[in-house]
């Protein structure tokens, strides 16, 4: 199946890919192997997953996809388990992101709201509203105190998680589909519906546009060190760009729609998802 969520662990050993119906697990510190570990089944198996998020720790995954609920996923036990569920009002999940001390899950819903999770209570502590369409990416500042959302209604949004308000609004032309914050501060990268990539200053009106894509921008990842981001699109193009103002990298075509992306901790794995059911790890040679 196409690989619609892609996540890499720290440290990097495995990665977790996934698709229709399932998480599949990899261990690539043995690259030969082109079994799976283990396969953890979500949702239906009709429906796809269309986020995984692991905990710091790296003993819990959270999936969520194409159902109102998301699972948690105990990875620590000897064969992983769904140790709990979350229900929500949305038939869907688009992204996910996982508060910095782990406390706290963000769930991007089809609906627009944002919904936030207590992990410890496993239960819904609040929404955020304002989205008039399907909420599409979500990204939140290394201190935890604020979020970032795109949404289907062609607007980014910041909101204030210890107020838990609204901050700002960002309106564009096209729907955005990807966003990604810099671990540094100061620059919020977007991917577009319309192929741009634009890279906003977020106290300053400055900001550049990037036009190599040809097609939707479908997912969006800064590097941890915050130098270098890359961006995945419909046109089958990894792009790598220097922050803040997107001279090109690298590039790699796939043979296929590249649906997601994941940055190993050490910035020295990019992961890929694509529409042809493979992932691509790319080892990154400074």
């Amino acid at each position: 199946e196409v690989v619609c969520a892609v996540t890499i662990s720290n440290p990097t050993r495995h990665v977790y890919t996934g698709g229709k119906g399932c998480v599949k697990v990899w261990d690539i510190s043995h690259p030969g192997n082109k079994t799976p570990v283990s396969q953890l089944d979500c949702l239906n198996r009709d429906n796809y997953i269309r986020s995984c998020r692991l905990l710091p720790d790296g003993r819990t995954l959270i999936v969520g996809g194409e159902a109102s609920t998301l699972s948690i996923w105990d990875l620590a036990t000897p064969t992983p388990r769904i140790k709990a569920e979350l229900t929500s009002s949305a038939p869907a999940c688009y992204a996910l992101a996982i508060s910095p001390d782990s406390k706290v899950c963000f769930s991007c819903c089809s609906d627009g709201n944002i919904a936030v999770w207590d992990l410890h209570n496993q239960t819904l502590v609040r929404q955020f509203q304002g989205h008039t369409d399907g909420a599409s990416c979500i990204d939140i500042s290394n201190d935890g105190t604020k979020l970032w959302t795109g949404g289907l209604d062609n607007t980014v949004r910041s909101w204030d998680l210890r107020e838990g308000r609204q901050l700002q609004q960002h309106d564009f032309t096209s729907q955005i589909f990807s966003l990604g914050y810099c671990p540094t501060g100061e620059w919020l990268a977007v991917g577009m519906e319309s192929s741009n990539v634009e890279v906003l200053h977020v106290t300053k009106p400055d900001k550049y546009q990037l036009h190599l894509h040809e097609s939707c921008v479908l997912s969006l990842q800064f590097a941890y060190c915050g130098k270098w981001f890359v961006s995945t699109g419909k046109d089958n193009l990894l792009n790598a760009w220097r922050t803040p103002y997107g001279a090109s990298i690298f590039q790699s075509k796939e043979s296929s729609s590249v649906l997601s992306c994941d940055i190993s901790v050490d910035d020295k794995y990019i992961v890929t998802g694509s529409g042809d059911k493979k992932a691509t790890v790319y080892e990154v040679i400074y």
